[in-house]
């Protein structure tokens, strides 16, 4: 039963939570306090009472997670760790500030925040990755706590993780939302019908609990229930008023994003008690051992013959199913496609280490961000062409510092018949883009298998694209494809131009060469297998080689893929060496026109990306003057 005592210390602390949302933004002359204020209650009894978290220990898996969704609430996460003794005062009042560990909106450079938030519709997916990893994998009782905006609710990665959380009764999975009606611009979609909310939860499988969020003891109440439900996972639907405990500010539209000026943060800090320096000790989780995992054993990749004819989405599937038997921490996710992406392979030999994502592919990727909280090594894939569904997931893991493998399939115009919609002609430009990024296009089996092993370690966000068509091996299976390196597949001392291509069009790249041989026109052929980072030394010795002409050939529209990481190895910016070589007479062929449906081969002609393509831009470049070959493919 809760005492007055217990309800008078958790008031303080609510209160100073709420001074300190108002000094931090204050000073900082931006920020979230009212956003902050309201859920202040709701955070005040969670860590007083109910998380069990070692702050001297962050990354101890018996740990319970707290994931601020609504990160714009940052400076009450900042009050919440000063009140557990883990940052000073003096640090509280560098939110906002250049160099300052506090930024805007939370991310990892603080060891207690698991993932960056900000980007609202995204901490209860990744809660359900974590979640995951916790009763599946780890097996573990921490529980994964989630504070919610109702704002946030409008978002379909949302129900994406509600619908997913009550297929998997995750019951460890705890969801707060602050509902307090008021969202950047007025009032929310749902206002104050908490009703609404506990209805549509409930139909995706949740316990549903309607309280009044500034109510300590019904909050009490609620996290004491929410920690004894055992089949499903729930959701606390917390009424508050937006400013809690100013009435210059309570429950008023227009105070969003707006810090108070130094007048006004006194009145307020006066009315609220005054400032309290209040320090808690949060209580240490349960000393129980993680699940047992296998010990890791030698990599045994597949291999294929020279000559044979095989998709590298196959290979991956091969590959994938090798590295679960090697690494007990490999985890498999697919959004529904796996007998096409082929990690149904994986599947079935480690069911206990797949997460069906069905048609969802937010929660597909945070899923996979979710996982790798708990240092698991998630592989997710589906067809690349929606992928770009999850694009902002994408970008956030790696503001999250985030290691996952993405592996999108069935990329191009060569998929074939099924036409545009499926056929992915910008996902080498999005990953590019992505920072810190590394972006893999295989084009052969044995290349494939080489490059997923090394994935498999590799940080950051990591894209794999796979082709849907059979394709011949080309390498022998003791190659090594270092990423950051490329291959020259064939080079002569005559060498008159450079062909560069990845993936479909290598095929095409070498075809072209052994025609161009017959009319004594020799080229060289790399595979620029590794997209970013690029092999910026092989393709400057190329160039001054073969006299600058070179032809960067690709699947994919002509803006942001390879044609443009050719060009940025040449611009001499960042650690990229200066070039210093003959003039550029570079021809990009590339996806212009919006394609139809066809047989692979049909499309990659009317594209201009097939051999016949290619061997009509060398022949340009070497018969023709630089102004009339710059002019005519300027054109194309």
């Amino acid at each position: 039963m809760t005492t007055q005592e217990q309800l008078h210390q958790w008031h303080e602390l609510a209160q100073q939570l709420r001074v300190d949302s108002i000094r931090a933004t204050t000073i900082a002359g931006s920020g979230h306090p009212t956003s902050s204020m309201s859920a202040a209650d709701l955070i005040a009894v969670l860590i007083s009472k109910y998380l069990r978290y070692d702050f001297d220990n962050p990354h101890y898996p018996n740990n319970d997670r707290f994931i601020l969704s609504k990160g714009h609430a940052a400076p009450l996460l900042y009050a919440m760790y000063k009140a557990a003794g883990v940052i000073s005062d003096e640090e509280l009042l560098s939110l906002r500030k250049l160099g300052s560990r506090l930024e805007g909106h939370p991310t990892p450079v603080l060891p207690w925040v698991d993932v960056a938030t900000g980007s609202l519709g995204q901490g209860l997916p990744i809660g359900v990755g974590v979640a995951l990893a916790g009763k599946y994998l780890d097996q573990l009782p921490y529980h994964v706590w989630v504070l919610l905006g109702d704002s946030e609710t409008a978002e379909g990665s949302v129900w994406e993780a509600f619908d997913h959380a009550g297929h998997y009764t995750l019951d460890n999975l705890i969801a707060i939302i602050d509902v307090n009606r008021l969202g950047q611009r007025g009032q929310t979609e749902l206002g104050w019908n908490t009703q609404a909310y506990a209805t549509r939860a409930r139909a995706f499988g949740w316990q549903a609990i309607e309280i009044d969020g500034n109510n300590l003891m019904e909050i009490d109440q609620a996290f004491s229930a929410a920690l004894s439900i055992n089949d499903r996972p729930t959701v606390i639907i917390a009424r508050t008023k937006k400013g809690k405990g100013v009435v210059a500010l309570e429950d008023l539209s227009g105070w969003h994003g707006k810090a108070l000026k130094p007048e006004q943060e006194k009145k307020a800090i006066a009315e609220l008690g005054g400032e309290r320096h209040i320090t808690i000790q949060v209580d240490k989780p349960e000393q129980v051992q993680p699940a047992t995992i296998a010990n890791p054993q030698p990599l045994q990749l597949p291999t294929y013959e020279k000559g044979a004819k095989i998709p590298t989405r196959r290979a991956y599937g091969d590959v994938l199913k090798a590295l679960g038997t090697a690494q007990p921490d490999v985890i498999a996710l697919d959004a529904e496609v796996s007998n096409s992406t082929y990690a149904e392979d994986f599947a079935e030999a480690f069911p206990e280490r797949y997460f069906e994502m069905y048609i969802a592919e937010q929660q597909l990727v945070a899923a996979a961000v979710g996982l790798q909280v708990r240092q698991y090594k998630p592989f997710a894939s589906t067809f690349a062409a929606f992928l770009s569904r999850a694009y902002d997931f994408v970008r956030m893991a790696a503001i999250s510092r985030a290691n996952i493998k993405l592996v999108g399939s069935h990329a191009g115009v060569s998929i074939g018949e099924d036409g545009p919609s499926q056929m992915a002609l910008e996902d080498l430009a999005a990953f590019q883009a992505v920072w810190s990024s590394t972006v893999l296009y295989p084009s052969d089996a044995n290349q494939t298998a080489k490059l997923v092993a090394q994935m498999s370690d590799r940080d950051g966000v990591v894209y794999l694209r796979t082709t849907r068509e059979s394709t011949p091996v080309i390498y022998g299976a003791a190659e090594e494809f270092p990423i950051g390196g490329s291959k020259v597949v064939y080079s002569s001392p005559k060498d008159q131009a450079t062909v560069i291509a990845a993936g479909i069009t290598l095929h095409e790249a070498l075809k072209a060469c052994d025609r161009l041989k017959n009319e004594d026109i020799t080229v060289r052929v790399i595979d620029a297998y590794s997209v970013k980072p690029i092999d910026v030394q092989t393709l400057h010795q190329a160039a001054h080689d073969t006299n600058g002409n070179l032809v960067v050939v690709e699947d994919h529209w002509s803006e942001g893929g390879l044609g443009a990481a050719v060009l940025d190895a040449f611009a001499g910016t960042g650690n990229t060496p200066t070039y210093n070589g003959p003039q550029l007479r570079l021809i990009k062929l590339a996806v212009r026109d919006m394609p139809g449906s066809g047989t692979p081969e049909q499309l990659l002609h009317a594209a201009k990306i097939d051999a016949d393509a290619i061997v009509d831009a060398v022949k340009s470049q070497v018969r023709k003057p630089i102004g009339a070959s710059a002019k005519l493919y300027a054109e194309r």
